[in-house]
């Protein structure tokens, strides 16, 4: 068997997806879906001992792979592109119980990958939970009046993974009391002031912080007094 001229492939027996309508030399089946040069003539796979071969298309690189591992035979499927005047692999041929072992292969993989990704994800939640706890004792401990729901909906907002908000930020997992008073601050301005409205009604970013301001401060300065007063 010989591999098609101008070919770079160098793994072992290749087998060509022909473009033409091509005929077996030796037992005159066709036409040929795949055939086997020898000589320069064609032949069906059944005529070149590859008959009992299986094709498994490209794109699954994993399962290629662990299929030709398996396989005592396989081959390269190739395809001439005139386009490009190159020949380009279009798969491989391997034995039928070779890429059954290579699918249970890859299904354990996979089953591997699920439980890492759960384990993965239970961890992250946990240590989002213990985060956001520790947030929320902060808001406290900075905020005394602030209400316990309050400063929990506070820190799980400030602290929602991946949403770039300030509890995800450096300063954010550090606890530094200005990114909690920023969070805290956050908060009020949305849900304490008319902040919200004033943008909806065009009013500019800068505008509307500046009417709200003396609320915003109104709030935090009654959340800051009732840690005094206990005190």
């Amino acid at each position: 068997m010989v591999r098609p001229a101008t070919t770079s492939f160098h793994a072992g027996l290749l087998v060509i997806q022909p473009q033409r309508r091509k005929r077996c030399a030796a037992c005159r089946r066709g036409p040929l879906s795949l055939l086997v040069l020898e000589a320069g003539v064609p032949r069906c796979l059944d005529c070149a001992d590859l008959g009992h071969l299986v094709f498994l298309p490209r794109g699954d690189t994993a399962l290629t792979r662990r299929s030709r591992e398996e396989s005592t035979l396989s081959a390269v499927v190739v395809r001439f592109n005139r386009r490009r005047s190159r020949y380009e692999r279009q798969g491989v041929l391997v034995e039928e119980g070779a890429l059954a072992r290579a699918e249970e292969r890859c299904l354990a993989d996979a089953e591997a990958r699920r439980r890492r990704r759960a384990r993965d994800a239970r961890h992250r939640a946990t240590e989002d939970t213990r985060f956001a706890e520790a947030f929320a004792a902060e808001v406290r401990r900075l905020f005394p009046g602030c209400p316990a729901e309050r400063a929990r909906a506070i820190a799980l907002h400030a602290s929602l993974r991946g949403s770039g908000r300030v509890g995800r930020s450096a300063a954010g997992r550090a606890l530094t009391e200005g990114a909690v008073v920023s969070a805290v601050v956050a908060s009020v301005r949305h849900l304490d002031t008319p902040y919200d409205q004033l943008l909806m009604s065009g009013v500019q970013r800068y505008e509307a912080r500046r009417r709200i301001a003396a609320v915003v401060e109104t709030v935090l300065g009654g959340w800051r007094a009732a840690g005094m007063d206990v005190g």
